[in-house]
């Protein structure tokens, strides 16, 4: 019988590579200002949509203090 933890590790580790190739493709094939125009724009919307929750948050816990 084999153990699976030792074999999960290398696993991983391969896919991460795999991720890593992957990116690497489509930043040759679409170009690399384009990859950064949509990453900071992703970034963007993550950082207003965790401001909006703490906000709805904060109202919903009647704590009308400002930030």
């Amino acid at each position: 019988m084999f153990n699976r933890r030792r074999i999960v590790k290398p696993s991983v580790a391969l896919w991460m590579l795999v991720a890593v190739a992957d990116l690497a493709l489509l930043v040759a094939s679409v170009g690399l200002l384009t990859v950064l125009l949509v990453l900071s724009g992703a970034a963007s919307v993550a950082v207003a949509a965790v401001g909006a929750f703490r906000m709805v948050g904060r109202s919903l816990a009647g704590d009308h203090r400002s930030a």
